[in-house]
């Protein structure tokens, strides 16, 4: 298939995305890629100082998550895993949309430093670029597995809330 193919099929890849609802078993898959995602992300973090243990109030966690909900993990999830990640019924293998996807999304956060230039010291590290692509890759192994954005939208925002809600990043 040709890129100019492949992206001629984003709009119907989008709303299959959407509107496939995820199993009990892609459930099953988002949790234990919420866990492993955090196995490595959370020791990482720890450890290069990009986490830190800094719980927020609950009305700040709560206006995060109402927030986080929205950009950026549906509006993420939407660009660069509903439109880029084709599911299991239009192509057989994905492995090169997976990691473009990922590339692109990780880029996305240099490219967001033009606009937002109080987080471009955070968005440049490289710790950040490595976590941002870790949350990534897994994003879009759900959507290819489930054929749905939704498991991938649930991983990408307990993440995010979790970070800013207790681990020191930072608010909206």
């Amino acid at each position: 298939m040709t890129i100019a193919a492949f992206l001629s099929q984003a709009p119907q890849r989008a709303k299959r995305a959407v509107q496939t609802l995820p199993s009990g078993r892609d459930w099953l898959e988002c949790a234990l890629a919420l866990i492993i995602v955090g196995a490595v992300a959370a020791p990482l973090g720890l450890m290069t100082g990009l986490l830190h243990v800094e719980p927020h109030p609950w009305a700040v966690i709560l206006k995060t998550a109402a927030v986080a909900l929205f950009i950026p993990a549906i509006g993420e999830e939407l660009a660069f895993r509903a439109l880029l990640v084709p599911d299991r019924s239009e192509a057989p293998r994905a492995l090169w949309a997976i990691v473009g996807s990922t590339a692109v999304f990780t880029g996305w956060h240099v490219f967001e430093t033009l606009w937002q230039p109080e987080h471009r010291t955070l968005f440049l590290r490289p710790d950040f670029l490595a976590w941002a692509a870790w949350l990534g890759v897994w994003c879009a192994i759900l959507r290819r597995r489930s054929g749905s954005v939704w498991p991938g939208v649930v991983l990408h925002w307990l993440t995010v809330v979790a970070w800013i809600g207790w681990l020191g990043g930072p608010g909206f």
